[in-house]
C-alpha cells in the first residue's frame, strides 16, 4: 500500500486540514504523526500552560481521528530523526507539513527537506493551513512585505478565499507504526488554575456559540474590560484546533458590522505573521529601532517585578495582570495597556515583558506577541510611536464601573464605581484600609521620563 505521512506542528485539527486531505488523495494509508522535540523547549517556545493546552489538543485529535478509524502517532525526539524513522519504516513516498512563519520553522522545513530528498521522499509545504492569506500572497510593489495594515487589510479583504474543507470520513493508518504515550496535563507544573480546556471539539463549540451570542455586538463590545465579549479563540487558532480561514468565511456569512469587525482581527493576525516571515529578526530586534536608553538596574527590576505581580499601584494595569497570571490569557485591551505601561509609563525594554507574556500566555505567538510589543513600545510599524495610554483614563473609559478591577483587584472589591482606578486618591483611615500600593511613579513624571530617553537616544 502507498503510504504518506502528515506530519503537524500548530494545525492540530481534522476540519479543514489541507495537508492531510492531500496525503488521504494520493495514498492509501496516512501517518498523523507529531513529535514533542526538546529543541522546541529548547528554543523557548515550551511554556506550561502552552504544554497543557497542547496535551487536550492532541487528545482531542487522537479521539478525532480514532471516530475515523485512525489514531494519532505520537514520537517524542528530534523531528527529523522521528519523522525519518516513520518514513523508512512505512516507505512513505511524501510528508506533507503545514508551513510555519517563524525562523525556527523554517528551518525545520528546510532540514526535513534535505533529509527526505536524499531518501527519495517528497516533502510538501502547504500554505494556508494556520493562516488566512498566507504570507508573501500580497505584497506592495517594490517590497517583500506590507509595514502598514491599512493598506495590508485592503489588499487581504479583497483576496478570493478557498472553500473550507469537511473533515474527512475515514483515516486508514498502518498497524505497525509505533506510538508514544500521548502527553497529559497532570504532569505538568505550573499551570495557571484558570487556564481553558484545548482541543479542536472545544474550540469549534466556542466558536458556533460566540457567533451565536456575541458576534453582532462585537464592534461596540469588544474593548468592554468587564463584559468580556471577544471571542477567546486566540489559543485555539495558536494550536490550529480552529482554522483562521473557516473562521473568517463562517464571520462573513453571519455578516454584519461585528462579523467584519471580527475578521478585520484576524486579518491582524496575518499581517503580523507576513511581517515576521520576510523579517524574522523582529522577534528580538526592533521593527523600527528608536534607538531608547531603556532603564535598567535595582530601581528598573523592582518595578519590572511589580508589574509582573500586579502591584503597580494602578488597578486596571494589575487587573490585567492577575487575570494573565490566573488564566494564562488576558483581554486584547488589557494587552495593549499593560505593554504602554511597561515600555512607555516605566520606561522598560518591551522585550522584558513579550517574554513574560510568552512565559504564560496560551496563545503565546511570537509573531503576535513580539509584534504586538513592538506596535504599543513605538518600535514596531506604528504611525504613533510616542502614544502612551494613560492607564486611569483607559479604565474609566472601558470598565467604567470598575468591575474588572473588582473582580481581579480583590484587595479593591469594596471600592464601588469608578472610585475603584484612583484608590490613591483615598485619605486618612479610609485610605489604610485597602492593602493596595501607591502607584509605582506618578503618570506625568513616567511620560516625562520616556520623552527624554526617546529624544535623547
Amino acid at each position: 500500500m502507498t503510504v504518506a505521512v502528515v506530519l503537524y506542528t500548530s494545525d492540530l485539527r481534522v476540519h479543514d486540514h489541507p495537508p492531510l486531505r492531500a496525503a488521504l488523495d494520493g495514498a492509501q494509508e496516512v501517518v498523523p504523526l507529531f513529535v514533542r522535540d526538546p529543541a522546541v523547549d529548547r528554543a523557548g517556545f515550551a511554556a506550561p500552560n502552552r504544554l497543557a493546552f497542547l496535551a487536550d489538543c492532541l487528545a482531542d485529535l487522537d479521539r478525532a481521528l480514532k471516530e475515523r478509524g485512525g489514531r494519532l502517532v505520537v514520537r517524542n525526539g528530534d523531528t527529523t530523526a522521528e519523522v525519518r524513522a516513520v518514513v523508512r519504516r512505512t516507505g512513505a513516498g511524501e510528508v506533507h507539513l503545514a508551513g510555519g512563519v517563524t525562523a525556527f520553522a523554517r528551518a525545520r522545513e528546510e532540514h526535513l527537506r534535505e533529509v527526505l530528498e536524499g531518501d527519495g521522499c517528497r516533502l510538501h509545504v502547504h500554505d494556508g493551513v494556520v493562516d488566512v492569506v498566507p504570507p508573501g500572497d500580497v505584497t506592495p510593489q517594490g517590497s517583500d512585505h506590507f509595514a502598514v495594515f491599512t493598506p495590508y487589510h485592503r489588499r487581504w479583504a479583497g483576496e478570493p478565499l478557498r472553500t473550507p474543507l469537511a473533515a474527512p470520513r475515514a483515516v486508514r493508518v498502518p498497524t505497525d507504526v509505533r506510538s508514544d504515550r500521548l502527553p497529559g496535563r497532570s504532569g505538568i507544573a505550573d499551570v495557571s488554575p484558570g487556564l481553558a480546556v484545548g482541543g479542536e471539539r472545544e474550540g469549534r463549540r466556542r466558536l458556533a456559540a460566540w457567533l451565536t451570542a456575541h458576534g453582532d455586538a462585537y464592534e461596540q463590545r469588544h474593548d468592554d474590560l468587564a463584559g468580556d465579549a471577544t471571542s477567546r479563540l486566540s489559543p485555539y487558532l495558536h494550536f490550529g484546533a480552529v482554522s483562521a480561514l473557516e473562521a473568517v468565511q463562517r464571520a462573513r456569512k453571519r455578516g454584519g458590522a461585528g462579523a467584519e469587525a471580527f475578521v478585520r482581527q484576524l486579518c491582524w493576525r496575518d499581517f503580523h505573521r507576513q511581517v515576521l516571515a520576510a523579517r524574522p529578526g523582529a522577534a528580538r530586534a526592533d521593527y523600527r529601532p528608536r534607538h531608547d536608553r531603556w532603564r535598567r538596574g535595582p530601581e528598573a527590576e523592582a518595578d519590572l517585578a511589580a508589574w509582573r505581580e500586579g502591584r503597580t499601584g494602578y488597578p486596571v494595569v494589575d487587573a490585567a495582570m492577575r487575570q494573565l497570571a490566573h488564566e494564562g490569557w488576558m483581554h486584547n485591551r488589557g494587552r495593549l495597556l499593560t505593554a504602554s505601561f511597561l515600555a512607555k509609563t516605566l520606561y522598560v525594554d518591551w522585550r522584558e515583558g513579550a517574554r513574560h507574556f510568552l512565559d504564560l500566555l496560551v496563545d503565546g505567538d511570537v509573531a503576535n506577541n513580539q509584534l504586538n510589543w513592538q506596535w504599543v513600545a513605538g518600535t514596531g510599524r506604528t504611525a504613533g510611536p510616542n502614544r502612551v495610554l494613560n492607564p486611569v483614563l483607559q479604565g474609566r473609559r472601558y470598565d467604567p464601573d470598575g468591575a474588572y478591577v473588582r473582580r481581579w483587584v480583590l484587595e479593591l472589591a469594596g471600592l464601588s464605581g469608578p472610585a475603584v482606578h484612583e484608590p490613591w486618591r483615598l485619605t486618612g483611615p479610609e485610605r489604610a484600609a485597602y492593602d493596595y500600593p501607591d502607584p509605582l511613579v506618578e503618570l506625568s513624571e513616567g511620560l516625562a521620563r520616556f520623552r527624554r530617553g526617546r529624544e535623547t537616544a
